[in-house]
């Protein structure tokens, strides 16, 4: 059953509504923080209140948001503002587990190589401190009545929301058959081990195996190897009657949607990283005019638009850098871009680009 936050949809006060004509926010805001850092006018905030270890790079911090957070499902992101050196960067983070009754949230962070935000929140980030949140989003989440036998497919990162999902299933008892295959490098990667373990000795429908790619398996509910058609047919038996949920890098999902599609009844992924991009010649330079500010750029072929515009020291709006949460979404005016996930190149004119994910392949008028 999907569980929506117990903060989600709460009426504005009358006095609230009476109000809003003679109060400017961030006034507010100013004053109303200094007596609660989460006071606000109808910004949502979220203050950490826990962190412990996860795994060997990783840490889950325990957050609890402000009433103006409208929640979010298991399986769903959400989009966290961290304040970096004076700058504030957005990322993209899934719940571990079902918001709490007391409205609060857990997120598993893992440290990504030469990443600017999981970095901080593993190195940095103590209890206290502040990140804005966004409302949940993405559609790896469970119907509202769950039926037949599922198979989880995680790989990295990809555990939290997969996490999340069994969480959700084992407070209703595990009411369908689940199998998680869980692809680590090293055990001590892995995440929310004892838990998956327990959780599968009190559950006789719910089975975990430990993937592992960088050393041998040791342990019975160990396996090694990288996906592949003969590792899932040994390790599900009836993988032709499981509806498939897989999350994780870019090129493990595109994996499991070669190998699956066609061959399940449902197939859902979401990947945390593009896929790798179609080989295309994307040499050379186009001209990005900026409708709205006026400018015009010269950007790269080949790079995604977000990052070559953040070069040139514009700041677009941006979330999960990945082609989900839409937030750097803008018009396209006139040009033709390419999507770096399928290679396809899109030159319909007044279409919406995610900038995170496409690259320029002419020149292009932009909305920003």
């Amino acid at each position: 059953m999907s569980a929506v936050s117990p903060l989600a949809s709460r009426p504005r006060s009358p006095l609230r509504r009476l109000a809003a004509p003679f109060v400017a926010p961030p006034v507010f805001d100013f004053w109303a923080r200094r007596l609660h850092p989460t006071w606000t006018w109808e910004r949502p905030l979220a203050r950490v209140v826990g962190r412990v270890p996860a795994a060997e790079g990783a840490v889950t911090l325990t957050l609890q948001p402000n009433r103006h957070w409208t929640g979010a499902q298991p399986g769903q992101h959400v989009n966290l503002g961290v304040e970096i050196d004076g700058v504030r960067v957005t990322r993209s983070y899934s719940l571990d587990a079902p918001v709490g009754a007391d409205g609060r949230l857990t997120i598993t962070v893992k440290q990504v190589e030469g990443g600017r935000v999981s970095g901080h929140l593993l190195e940095r980030a103590q209890r206290g401190d502040v990140f804005d949140i966004g409302p949940g989003f993405g559609d790896l989440v469970l119907p509202e009545a769950p039926q037949g036998s599922w198979l989880l497919l995680a790989a990295g990162s990809g555990i939290t929301p997969m996490m999340a999902l069994i969480r959700q299933l084992a407070a209703q008892d595990m009411p369908v058959p689940v199998t998680l295959l869980y692809w680590a490098r090293h055990r001590t990667q892995a995440c929310f081990v004892e838990e998956l373990r327990t959780l599968a000795t009190r559950h006789a429908g719910f089975d975990v195996r430990f993937v592992l790619t960088g050393e041998a398996p040791v342990a019975g509910d160990e396996a090694g190897g990288r996906i592949d058609a003969a590792l899932l047919d040994t390790l599900v038996a009836d993988l032709a009657q499981r509806q498939v949920y897989a999350c994780g890098p870019g090129g493990f999902v595109a994996t499991a949607q070669a190998l699956l599609d066609g061959r399940v009844p449902l197939l859902r992924s979401e990947a945390f990283t593009p896929p790798p991009s179609p080989p295309v010649d994307d040499t050379g330079t186009v001209s990005v005019q900026l409708a709205r500010s006026g400018r015009a750029l010269t950007l790269p072929r080949g790079t995604n638009l977000l990052a070559a515009l953040e070069a040139e020291g514009l700041k677009p709006s941006s979330g999960c850098r990945m082609g989900i949460c839409n937030t750097c979404a803008c018009g396209k005016a006139a040009g033709a871009a390419r999507d770096l996930r399928t290679g396809h190149v899109h030159g319909e004119p007044s279409a919406a680009l995610k900038l995170c994910v496409s690259s320029a392949v002419t020149d292009l008028v932009l909305d920003l």
